[in-house]
């Protein structure tokens, strides 16, 4: 098995992954062919044994990024514009509960970690992760991380949720909505934490908020689908897309949620900035061709970037 120069034998691989499994308490056999731990410096590490996987075991180990970038340092490297930074600032400080959508690696956790400089100080924060990724440097802040493959218990990103809404926050900061805890942070954005921000998987801004409603139906599937569109027209504001391209990861599109129409069963939204609109844009200024305009009551960025 091959990763740039380092080559593992098959057997060592797999002899090395149960001493791994046994430090951390955890079984890695016949009987149990996965292994998703947390090693000792924060790196997610997931091993997979034959026959699940062939011929040979697998194994990734995610090492989180050790720097921290703002805003600054994302508007530095091209993620977006400084009119795009000054907006997002914007929505943070004044209390907009945002969405962030993407996909795998897209960069969702690295915005958000950056938007959460301008959460006002006095502010409390609870932050729920499935593993600690954000370092928020807020003086009240209430870090807090499930526990789902514990051998000594289990605490799931629900179950923090549902506690969190008694330790008294003003904004809760959730890792990834994916799963049963997505109606009750959608109960909890109905509940004065407005301001709140999560991560989402999604390609676009407008899927995001309908796999939002997906999984809040979930674990309630007497819910009528349209009265959970429009509890999340309601209480999600501004949905941001992150996505990756050639040159890096960049803001793709940010939307305005303004309602939903239980006639058409579409979420109404003005679409605030869109990549695509964006660079079409810079390319007709720099061959002087007129810039397209925009209609259907769509602002756009690019009219002022």
């Amino acid at each position: 098995m091959e990763h740039a120069e380092v080559i593992f034998d098959a057997k060592a691989l797999r002899t090395g992954l149960e001493v791994i499994a046994n430090k951390l308490s955890r079984k890695l056999d016949e009987t149990h062919p996965l292994l998703n731990a947390q090693l000792p410096d924060g790196s997610r590490l997931a091993a997979v044994l034959p026959p699940v996987v062939r011929p040979n075991p697998a194994v990734t180990i995610r090492k989180f990024s050790k720097v921290r970038f703002t805003i600054a340092d994302l508007i530095q490297t091209g993620a977006m514009t400084t009119e795009i930074g000054d907006l997002l600032r914007g929505y943070i400080e004044e209390g907009k509960t945002v969405l962030i959508s993407g996909g795998t690696g897209s960069g969702k956790t690295t915005l958000l970690n950056a938007l959460a400089d301008f959460i006002p100080e006095e502010e409390r924060i609870v932050v729920i992760e499935d593993t600690s990724e954000l370092r928020i440097g807020k003086p009240n802040l209430l870090a807090s991380e499930c526990q789902t493959e514990s051998h000594t218990g289990t605490v799931n990103f629900n179950d923090l949720l549902k506690a969190a809404l008694r330790w008294r926050p003003d904004r809760i900061i959730l890792g990834e909505v994916r799963g049963d805890e997505a109606r009750t942070l959608l109960d909890s954005f109905n509940t004065g934490h407005a301001g709140s921000m999560a991560t989402i998987h999604a390609s676009s801004a407008v899927k995001a908020l309908r796999r939002f409603g997906e999984l809040a139906m979930r674990s309630h599937q007497q819910t009528n689908r349209d009265d959970i569109s429009a509890e999340i027209a309601e209480t999600v504001q501004i949905v941001t897309q992150v996505g990756r391209y050639a040159e890096g990861r960049k803001v793709s599109e940010i939307i305005a949620v303004r309602g939903y129409d239980r006639a058409t069963k579409l979420f109404l939204y003005d679409t605030i900035f869109e990549r695509a609109a964006f660079d079409r844009a810079t390319f007709d200024r720099a061959t002087d061709r007129p810039t397209i305009a925009t209609t259907n009551k769509r602002e756009n960025i690019h009219a002022i970037a």
